[in-house]
Protein backbone atom coordinates (compact mmCIF):
# COMPACT_ATOMS: atom_id res chain seq x y z
CA UNK A 1 0.00 0.00 0.00
CA UNK A 2 1.27 3.35 -0.78
CA UNK A 3 1.23 6.25 1.85
CA UNK A 4 0.26 9.47 0.68
CA UNK A 5 1.83 12.59 1.11
CA UNK A 6 -0.22 13.36 3.82
CA UNK A 7 0.12 10.66 5.65
CA UNK A 8 3.84 10.35 5.03
CA UNK A 9 4.42 13.89 6.31
CA UNK A 10 1.94 13.44 9.56
CA UNK A 11 4.08 10.06 10.28
CA UNK A 12 7.37 11.77 10.12
CA UNK A 13 5.92 14.76 12.19
CA UNK A 14 4.43 12.31 14.87
CA UNK A 15 8.22 10.59 14.75
CA UNK A 16 10.04 13.76 15.18
CA UNK A 17 7.71 14.74 18.16
CA UNK A 18 7.90 11.31 19.35
CA UNK A 19 12.10 11.56 19.44
CA UNK A 20 11.85 15.02 20.61
CA UNK A 21 9.91 13.50 23.71
CA UNK A 22 12.35 10.90 24.64
CA UNK A 23 15.35 13.54 24.21
CA UNK A 24 13.62 15.33 26.72
CA UNK A 25 12.77 13.11 28.90
CA UNK A 26 16.51 11.70 28.79
CA UNK A 27 17.69 15.20 29.24
CA UNK A 28 15.84 15.34 32.74
CA UNK A 29 16.65 12.04 34.03
CA UNK A 30 20.35 13.25 33.29
CA UNK A 31 19.87 16.72 34.73
CA UNK A 32 17.78 14.73 38.31
CA UNK A 33 21.07 12.51 38.08
CA UNK A 34 23.34 15.36 37.88
CA UNK A 35 21.75 16.92 41.11
CA UNK A 36 22.15 13.78 43.00
CA UNK A 37 25.39 13.45 42.33
CA UNK A 38 26.51 17.11 43.27
CA UNK A 39 24.41 16.98 46.62
CA UNK A 40 26.35 13.46 47.11
CA UNK A 41 29.93 14.98 46.47
CA UNK A 42 28.76 17.62 49.00
CA UNK A 43 27.18 15.24 51.38
CA UNK A 44 31.02 13.94 51.74
CA UNK A 45 32.15 17.04 53.06
CA UNK A 46 28.96 17.84 55.12
CA UNK A 47 29.79 14.15 56.40
CA UNK A 48 33.67 15.30 57.66
CA UNK A 49 32.09 18.50 58.98
CA UNK A 50 29.87 16.79 60.95
CA UNK A 51 32.74 14.37 62.01
CA UNK A 52 34.35 17.35 63.35
CA UNK A 53 31.90 18.66 66.22
CA UNK A 54 32.62 16.25 68.82
CA UNK A 55 36.54 17.49 68.59
CA UNK A 56 35.17 21.30 68.53
CA UNK A 57 32.89 20.65 71.44
CA UNK A 58 35.46 19.40 73.41
CA UNK A 59 38.34 22.15 72.18
CA UNK A 60 35.29 25.12 72.90
CA UNK A 61 33.57 23.63 76.38
CA UNK A 62 35.87 25.66 78.49
CA UNK A 63 35.41 28.52 76.68
CA UNK A 64 31.74 29.14 75.01
CA UNK A 65 28.89 27.21 77.21
CA UNK A 66 26.25 28.22 74.38
CA UNK A 67 28.06 26.87 70.89
CA UNK A 68 29.41 23.92 72.91
CA UNK A 69 25.54 23.29 73.91
CA UNK A 70 24.39 23.92 70.16
CA UNK A 71 27.48 21.48 68.67
CA UNK A 72 26.44 19.04 71.39
CA UNK A 73 22.81 19.14 70.48
CA UNK A 74 23.67 18.35 66.51
CA UNK A 75 26.26 15.73 67.72
CA UNK A 76 23.19 13.79 69.25
CA UNK A 77 21.61 13.66 65.98
CA UNK A 78 22.42 10.48 63.59
CA UNK A 79 23.79 12.56 60.37
CA UNK A 80 22.90 9.18 58.37
CA UNK A 81 19.50 8.51 59.40
CA UNK A 82 18.77 12.27 58.29
CA UNK A 83 16.95 13.62 54.98
CA UNK A 84 18.64 15.24 52.12
CA UNK A 85 16.84 18.34 53.78
CA UNK A 86 17.71 17.64 57.56
CA UNK A 87 21.12 17.70 56.59
CA UNK A 88 20.45 20.86 54.95
CA UNK A 89 19.18 22.61 58.00
CA UNK A 90 22.13 20.96 60.59
CA UNK A 91 24.31 22.14 58.33
CA UNK A 92 23.07 25.47 58.01
CA UNK A 93 23.01 25.33 61.73
CA UNK A 94 26.65 24.42 61.76
CA UNK A 95 27.17 27.34 58.99
CA UNK A 96 26.03 29.97 60.96
CA UNK A 97 28.44 29.11 64.09
CA UNK A 98 31.35 28.74 62.37
CA UNK A 99 32.86 32.49 62.13
CA UNK A 100 31.32 32.54 66.10
CA UNK A 101 33.95 29.91 66.27
CA UNK A 102 37.12 31.70 64.50
CA UNK A 103 36.01 34.81 66.55
CA UNK A 104 36.51 32.45 69.97
CA UNK A 105 39.81 31.27 68.84
CA UNK A 106 40.84 35.11 68.33
CA UNK A 107 39.17 36.34 71.72
CA UNK A 108 40.81 33.47 74.04
CA UNK A 109 44.57 33.42 72.99
CA UNK A 110 45.01 30.24 75.13
CA UNK A 111 42.30 28.30 73.16
CA UNK A 112 44.17 29.91 69.74
CA UNK A 113 47.57 28.97 70.89
CA UNK A 114 45.96 24.95 71.25
CA UNK A 115 48.05 22.30 68.40
CA UNK A 116 44.82 20.39 68.85
CA UNK A 117 42.47 23.40 68.69
CA UNK A 118 44.75 24.95 65.91
CA UNK A 119 44.51 21.55 64.17
CA UNK A 120 40.94 21.20 64.00
CA UNK A 121 40.63 25.24 62.56
CA UNK A 122 42.61 23.61 59.79
CA UNK A 123 40.70 20.93 59.09
CA UNK A 124 37.96 23.01 59.31
CA UNK A 125 39.13 25.75 57.46
CA UNK A 126 39.85 23.53 54.50
CA UNK A 127 36.42 21.55 54.64
CA UNK A 128 34.34 24.98 54.88
CA UNK A 129 36.52 25.95 51.44
CA UNK A 130 35.27 22.43 49.96
CA UNK A 131 32.05 23.43 50.82
CA UNK A 132 31.62 26.17 49.24
CA UNK A 133 32.89 24.90 45.91
CA UNK A 134 30.79 22.00 46.35
CA UNK A 135 27.59 24.26 47.32
CA UNK A 136 28.18 26.31 43.92
CA UNK A 137 28.60 23.17 42.01
CA UNK A 138 25.41 21.48 43.42
CA UNK A 139 23.66 25.07 43.00
CA UNK A 140 24.46 25.08 39.47
CA UNK A 141 23.24 21.84 38.69
CA UNK A 142 19.83 22.28 40.87
CA UNK A 143 19.62 25.48 38.85
CA UNK A 144 19.52 23.75 35.40
CA UNK A 145 17.13 21.10 36.73
CA UNK A 146 14.74 23.91 37.79
CA UNK A 147 14.77 25.52 34.49
CA UNK A 148 14.28 22.40 33.10
CA UNK A 149 10.98 21.97 35.31
CA UNK A 150 10.07 26.04 34.37
CA UNK A 151 10.32 26.52 31.05
CA UNK A 152 7.98 25.70 28.04
CA UNK A 153 7.67 22.93 26.58
CA UNK A 154 10.15 21.22 29.62
CA UNK A 155 7.56 22.06 32.15
CA UNK A 156 4.80 20.20 30.57
CA UNK A 157 7.10 16.97 29.94
CA UNK A 158 9.27 17.35 33.29
CA UNK A 159 5.82 17.07 35.16
CA UNK A 160 4.14 14.29 33.07
CA UNK A 161 7.53 12.62 33.69
CA UNK A 162 7.28 13.06 37.57
CA UNK A 163 10.74 15.28 37.09
CA UNK A 164 10.53 17.86 39.87
CA UNK A 165 12.37 21.08 41.03
CA UNK A 166 15.22 20.74 43.57
CA UNK A 167 15.78 23.13 46.52
CA UNK A 168 18.92 25.01 46.63
CA UNK A 169 21.93 25.07 49.17
CA UNK A 170 21.30 28.40 50.57
CA UNK A 171 22.91 30.15 53.55
CA UNK A 172 20.77 30.81 56.43
CA UNK A 173 19.88 34.54 57.16
CA UNK A 174 22.23 34.19 60.37
CA UNK A 175 25.37 33.87 57.94
CA UNK A 176 24.40 37.06 56.21
CA UNK A 177 25.23 38.81 59.44
CA UNK A 178 28.02 39.85 60.56
CA UNK A 179 29.86 37.74 63.34
CA UNK A 180 28.62 38.73 67.03
CA UNK A 181 30.80 37.23 69.83
CA UNK A 182 29.09 37.65 73.26
CA UNK A 183 30.38 35.59 76.57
Amino acid sequence: MIIGGSGLILGVGALAIGFYVVAQYNKGVGLKNYVEEAFSTMDVYLKKRWDLIPNLVESVKGYAKHEATILNELRSKSYGSMSNDEKIEANAQISAMTPKIFALAEAYPDLKANENFGKLMDNLKAIEDDIAHSRKYYNGTVRELNNYCSFFPTNILSSMFGITKAKFFEISEGERENVKVEF
